[in-house]
């Protein structure tokens, strides 16, 4: 029987940081006390209705647990995306849950990070036209950047060209080598975009891995990604 993806596990054992769960919202809280930086993980979309939470996956619940364990605070956000209609409904909620976050007194508010997965990049479009001045970057891995071939989108969602509006937060961008074709067109159109407008740019390639290598392609390659795409985003973090 084939291991449902919600319970594959995470290309690294990292112990588990405690976490909260405040509504659709979920902490990932580092050991030491005051103000940390924050990272918010926004997941992938469309899923069935039926998907098990992705708070749950033991994918983000991994990355969760990595960045607690390097002193930063991890928001796993949790929001519904059925349909494609359904995404200018589920941008306002991310933004909510990412201002719900920077509220919390454990949390740095000018000091976040975010990081988007898969579908859920297109959400990083608005954040790319218009980057608030708490933000220090935004993260990206395997994401769909451009719409698969016949999705109708609002030119809200079209990351590639929001790049030129934006102010050049810096980014961080994961590239799995054996991703389906339509995700690696979007990525090839957005990184020449993005440094002909002068972004600031960590490419970090995995060339053997598939969509959700960390998870599917366990190996040296897959956690030298992974600790690479951490490390970026932390330093992302400490800049300024």
């Amino acid at each position: 029987m084939t291991t449902p993806v919600a319970q594959r596990p995470f290309v690294l054992s990292t112990p588990a940081a405690p976490v909260e769960r405040h509504g659709n919202v979920d902490l990932h809280l580092p050991a030491h006390n005051g103000p940390a930086p924050a990272v918010v993980v926004v997941h992938g979309a469309p899923l069935p209705p039926d998907a098990p939470d992705p708070r749950d996956w033991l994918l983000y619940r991994g990355y969760g647990a990595l960045l607690a364990a390097s002193g930063v605070v991890t928001a796993l956000v949790s929001y519904q995306v059925s349909d494609l209609s359904a995404l200018p409904a589920a941008a306002d909620d991310i933004a909510a849950m990412v201002e719900q976050v920077r509220a919390d007194p454990r949390v740095d508010s000018e000091r976040v990070v975010l990081w988007f997965f898969s579908g859920g990049g297109l959400f990083a479009a608005d954040w790319l036209r218009v980057p608030p001045p708490w933000l220090r970057g935004i993260a990206l891995t395997y994401p769909l950047l451009v719409p698969f071939p016949g999705w109708e989108v609002d030119a809200r969602f079209l990351p590639v060209e929001a790049l030129s509006a934006g102010t050049g937060v810096p980014l961080v961008l994961t590239r799995a080598g054996q991703d389906i074709p339509p995700v690696l067109a979007g990525i090839d159109a957005f990184l020449p975009t993005a440094t002909a407008q002068g972004w600031p740019m960590r490419v970090i390639e995995v060339p053997d891995g598939q969509h959700s290598f960390e998870i599917l392609n366990h190996g040296p390659q897959s956690e030298a990604a992974v600790l690479a795409a951490r490390d970026a985003v932390l330093e992302v973090l400490d800049a300024g």
